[in-house]
């Protein structure tokens, strides 16, 4: 029972952490990695599994930073719409609103199945990137904003790729493999609004 008890318990303090606690000083990335190496660390010592395939690091990071990319997409395809000057990038911008928000549920799903934690706002990293962004309007903010889509959709295609074959747990690896076509979609769109061939 304490060791059940133990792992309510850094769940619980995990949860807290991920989810923000007023603080700016803690990303929410880093918090909720934390929390899953805390419920890992305890899950293994202990013996006991509260899921049936229990995650492990290489599972609850890739998801963590699965859910990190996927809000900030989110909100990138937002400021899109307003802050574009062009139409097809305000339709990009909401083709990505719509395609990660809906990635964002079933991953959030399946964390909840499996006892990840997410991040529940944006990352250090996310939040600077959404911050410089936001400062650019019309035609700056277009190619800045398309430029920074195919160089985070190449890097998300190379993560999605490595999750679909280095990740054990099979429902996330699943995930990261039929998400893959939908960043596809999302590089092949973003480079021919930008002209680009890599």
């Amino acid at each position: 029972m304490k060791t059940v008890n133990g792992l309510l318990l850094a769940a619980g303090i995990g949860i807290f952490c991920a989810c923000g606690n007023g603080s700016n000083n803690q990303d929410s990335v880093d918090s909720a990695k934390q929390a899953n190496d805390s419920i890992i660390k305890n899950r293994d010592s202990s013996g006991n599994v509260t899921t049936a395939t229990p995650a492990d690091k290489t599972t609850t990071d890739f998801a963590v930073e699965a859910a990190n990319g996927g809000l900030m997409e989110v909100e990138m395809g937002k400021l899109a719409q307003t802050n574009a000057a062009s139409q097809r990038v305000k339709d990009y911008g909401a083709m990505l609103e719509k395609d990660h928000g809906e990635a964002n549920a079933k991953l959030k799903d399946l964390a909840r199945r499996k006892d990840i934690v997410l991040p529940d706002s944006l990352g250090n990293d996310a939040k600077k990137h959404m911050e410089e962004l936001s400062k650019k309007k019309g035609k700056d903010f277009d190619k800045a904003y398309m430029d920074m889509m195919v160089s985070d959709h190449n890097k998300d295609i190379d993560k999605f790729q490595k999750a679909s074959s280095d990740v054990k747990d099979l429902d996330i690896k699943t995930f990261a493999s039929t998400t893959l076509p939908t960043l596809q979609k999302h590089l092949d769109s973003a480079k021919a609004i930008t002209g680009k061939k890599n």
